[in-house]
């Protein structure tokens, strides 16, 4: 009788047991479920997104995505010569992510704490001739009354002409397609050449002579070598004042603009935004062949997801540019983290660049004959590109 009686109690105890392991797996799961509701029923303002997780993430050094992938891959491991990953020192990993302090970069320590040192918080991908993190583009972000103020201007009379009896025979051509999409985010960037008697750098912004002459001068160019291209004229800064947003919300005001030319053209292969940069001119020029030009830089955001396509694309025209014109590009940086888009729109074609024109103290002259320069150098690519992929 008591063998019975010990033997239900057994029983009865593993029931109990087996019933409080499943009523907390059953907590744990209505909690998954509850919370997999919360995020996704939220407004999105209050979602995480793509950029807020770039964010937390962006100071986790690569090593440990690599370590990451060797514990659960072990294939991985054949794949990696190098001895740098072997180990991982967790210490450090956390006490990164939790001050956001890269221990082995100090911009993450004085970004903080120096004024403006932000702009050194930069990638470069491709450094041209002299090149470092003290001469990369600055972003401005003035005040949008700044950039809507009513100011005169004029322009040189003897800008450099394409006339008809230039162009040469092409042996190639896009016919009436136009696969080139040009507009200017910051439209109303100017030059001080042109603004009478605006000596203040913080102040070169025009509602016509601006940097979409430029965006005009490339897409004639770029014609010239049997290339068509859509120039946009919205004039995004009017859209701000409308709107009553930010100058750095520029990028919202102009991405459905974006999105509306490539869903109306499927011909659009290539996005090209052009900016001005605001560095003086002992930075942005360069004398090629006894002529000065307006230096390019190639801007790539990092705050999207798979660049490496408009990495690429940058890196290239960069390359053919040293080939044919040394010097005129300063090279191809990646922007993003805090005080930047870091998206540039770019997330919405492979073939997505911002590309940087000079700067404040450039002229038209050397901006078209840069604009030129790089019509020809985009003209080879392209055609190349096309005959590659006939041959697919």
């Amino acid at each position: 009788m008591d063998y019975l009686l010990q033997l239900w109690r057994k029983i009865v105890f593993r029931l109990l047991n087996y019933l409080r392991r499943g009523t907390i797996w059953i907590v744990l799961f209505s909690l998954l479920f509850m919370s997999i509701s919360f995020v996704t029923t939220i407004k999105p303002a209050y979602r995480l997104s793509s950029s807020i997780i770039t964010n937390w993430t962006s100071q986790i050094d690569e090593s440990v995505f690599i370590y990451l992938l060797r514990m659960e891959n072990k294939q991985y491991i054949s794949d990696v010569s190098s001895n740098e990953h072997e180990q991982l020192s967790w210490s450090d990993l956390l006490f990164e992510f939790a001050t956001n302090i890269r221990i082995n970069d100090i911009r993450s320590l004085l970004g903080r704490e120096i004024p403006n040192f932000y702009a050194y918080d930069q990638k470069i991908i491709v450094a041209g001739e002299g090149t470092d993190y003290t001469d990369l583009p600055i972003e401005s972000a003035p005040p949008l009354d700044v950039v809507l103020e009513n100011r005169d201007a004029s322009l040189e009379e003897d800008l450099p002409d394409q006339k008809p009896e230039d162009k040469p025979d092409l042996e190639h051509s896009t016919g009436d397609k136009q696969v080139v999409f040009l507009y200017n985010t910051h439209n109303r960037e100017s030059f001080l050449p042109h603004l009478d008697g605006v000596k203040d750098p913080n102040q070169a912004f025009h509602r016509e002579v601006n940097i979409t002459k430029v965006s005009d001068r490339l897409a004639s160019s770029l014609k010239k070598n049997g290339i068509g291209a859509q120039v946009d004229h919205t004039d995004f800064m009017s859209i701000l004042n409308q709107k009553d947003w930010e100058y750095w919300q520029s990028y919202d005001a102009s991405q459905p603009i974006v999105k509306e030319a490539l869903a109306n053209n499927k011909h659009i292969s290539y996005v090209f935004d052009l900016h001005r940069d605001s560095r003086r001119r002992e930075d942005t020029t360069i004398t090629i062949n006894g002529e000065k030009h307006a230096s390019l830089f190639f801007v790539i955001g990092s705050d999207y997801s798979n660049n490496s396509k408009n990495v690429a694309l940058a890196t290239a025209l960069h390359e053919k540019l040293e080939e044919k014109y040394p010097g005129l590009s300063r090279g191809v940086t990646q922007q993003g983290g805090a005080g930047r888009n870091g998206v540039y729109n770019q997330n919405l074609s492979d073939n997505a660049i911002l590309i940087e024109f000079g700067g404040v103290d450039n002229t038209m002259t050397e901006l078209y004959r840069s604009a030129d320069a790089l019509a020809e150098v985009f003209a080879d690519y392209y055609w190349n590109a096309e005959a590659v992929q006939s041959q697919q």
